[in-house]
């Protein structure tokens, strides 16, 4: 049985690796098992057996693009580094990631593929990790004094969900905080599909990567602010 799971386990890896090449090169509505199949030398009907459908296959793509980016992610963070130094830091490896895997990216934060509705127990975990290690990040820098944590109030409709995020990633401080990091969340995701989407125009920035820490300095100097 050993043996056995050993040959399934790089057969479905193959079948990764050959989705993400199909990724890049035929986007996600040209993904076929088919041609997964040729690829790998075996009839359709034998993929079928480790991947039942285009959206199993969607699904083991997204897990593997969303553990990857957030395993760059979480060795830039360090251990030894300020919060702002981790989230600077943070910030850069998924734009380098993202630079490095614009198909990926644009799976994760592009538009939706159309039918296909991603499982959440599945994907909900590997696709938060990014999300907690920020707030985590952030926790640190309200612990040393350095995040402001004001009182103030929210619109009553999101009360409970900050709350709920405060709960579920620990974070030690009011909705204010909360929504700060939603800010933080966005500007990220945002920053870097504007390069990788091309939005900026091909002409007008000539230093992406100056434009981009910029905007990560900027986005620490909001966290500080009251």
């Amino acid at each position: 049985m050993g043996k056995r799971q050993e040959s399934r386990d790089r057969i479905e890896r193959r079948i990764v690796e050959l989705g993400r090449r199909a990724l890049a090169t035929e986007g996600a509505g040209g993904l076929s098992l088919r041609a997964i199949a040729r690829e790998l030398g075996m009839v359709s009907s034998a993929v079928y057996r480790y991947v039942r459908n285009r959206d199993e296959l969607l699904t083991l793509l997204l897990v593997d693009a969303y553990t990857d980016l957030a395993d760059s992610v979480e060795a830039a963070r360090g251990a030894t580094q300020s919060w702002d130094q981790q989230l600077a830091a943070m910030a850069g490896a998924a734009r380098r990631w993202a630079r490095a895997e614009p198909a990926s990216w644009a799976l994760l934060y592009g538009s939706p593929v159309p039918g296909y509705h991603a499982p959440q127990e599945k994907t909900v975990g590997p696709g938060t990790r990014v999300v907690g290690m920020l707030f985590a990040t952030v926790s640190a820098g309200v612990a040393a004094g350095e995040v402001p944590d004001p009182p103030g109030a929210v619109a009553q409709a999101l009360t409970a969900d900050l709350a709920a995020l405060r709960a579920e990633y620990d974070l030690p401080a009011g909705d204010i905080a909360a929504a700060k990091c939603l800010v933080v969340w966005s500007t990220l995701i945002g920053a870097i599909s504007l390069e990788v989407f091309g939005q900026y125009g091909a002409d007008t920035f000539g230093d992406p990567a100056a434009v981009f820490d910029t905007q990560t300095a900027l986005m620490i100097d909001f966290l500080r602010q009251n």
